[in-house]
């Protein structure tokens, strides 16, 4: 799997650890904007991990800034991006398999280590259920387009 990833410099060393468990698990890991430490706005890395996935040049996208909140909703502003703010297993599972999230964003200040490499696990384990949380991914597409989602039946 092809799989972005974006950090601001609070999140700059978990990502690079993040990216080396990636690549040993076998995905295409490509890690965006500059992950040197120094400060960081963290819109700029939500922007560009949002555009790889708008753009289809990853398929799924991981964001660390200190709670993760600034990040999703950067992101969350690049047509075609899901972005979900996971805490731990259970909110990074159901933002998978109920939101079919496609960017997972997480507290570098909050989570340990450890932690956030068992809920990118997760997320990436997780598939999106479909059913009637299709039709819940389909208004929050007409939302993007502009249009009423209780326009949408299917």
């Amino acid at each position: 799997m092809r799989i972005a990833l974006g950090a601001d410099h609070r999140g700059s060393s978990s990502i690079r650890q993040v990216a080396d468990m990636l690549a040993r698990d076998g995905h295409q890991v490509e890690i965006l904007g500059d992950q040197s430490g120094q400060p960081c706005d963290y819109p700029e890395p939500a922007f560009a991990v949002g555009k790889a996935i708008s753009e289809k040049r990853a398929d799924l996208g991981v964001l660390l800034c200190g709670t993760g909140i600034g990040m999703s909703i950067a992101a969350n502003k690049v047509k075609g991006v899901r972005a979900a703010v996971a805490h731990d297993e259970l909110t990074a599972q159901l933002s998978r398999s109920h939101n079919d999230s496609n960017v997972l964003c997480l507290s570098a200040d909050l989570l340990g280590q450890r932690l956030i490499e068992k809920i990118v696990s997760t997320w990436l384990g997780t598939e999106f259920s479909g059913g009637r949380h299709a039709r819940r991914i389909h208004k929050i597409m007409a939302i993007e387009q502009g249009k009423d989602p209780a326009s949408v039946q299917e």
